[in-house]
């Protein structure tokens, strides 16, 4: 099977503080607007917004940010990327103190196809999730 073609593909880096969630999630709605990506969108912006939330809270390094990827296929599945300098992956479903610390991860898992990770050469690791669109 040949691989699939990407149709749209954008990254930006973000400081890793908890007040780049809000900015990553407006500007995922902006740029899948103006994709006129056929997913859910504010699927994909929590998503994303997750992403961003757990690598800014568990993967804060001083000096290092964190990198949004975002990429359209041909067959309309949109790629999360979310990009840290650490290369521990959190546990899905592992509450922190409080109890409300875990969940983020859990979401994703439930909003996407398809949830994984790797290791990036250079350093630290990427949490990748898959979406499809209805129908």
């Amino acid at each position: 099977m040949p691989p699939t073609l990407l149709t749209h593909d954008w990254a930006m880096s973000y400081p890793m503080t908890t007040r780049s969630v809000p900015v990553a999630r407006a500007q995922v709605r902006r740029r899948l607007t103006g994709w006129n990506w056929a997913g859910d969108i504010e699927d994909a912006a929590l998503v994303a917004s997750e992403l961003v939330a757990n690598a800014a809270v568990h993967a804060k390094v001083p000096g290092h940010q964190l990198w949004l990827r975002l990429q359209e296929l041909e067959n309309n599945e949109l790629i999360v990327e979310v990009s840290d300098p650490v290369q521990a992956f959190p546990e899905p479903g592992r509450q922190g103190p409080g109890g409300e610390r875990g969940r983020g991860l859990r979401v994703v898992a439930a909003l996407a196809e398809e949830l994984d990770w790797f290791l990036r050469a250079e350093l630290g690791k990427t949490v990748r999730a898959r979406l499809g669109v209805p129908g």
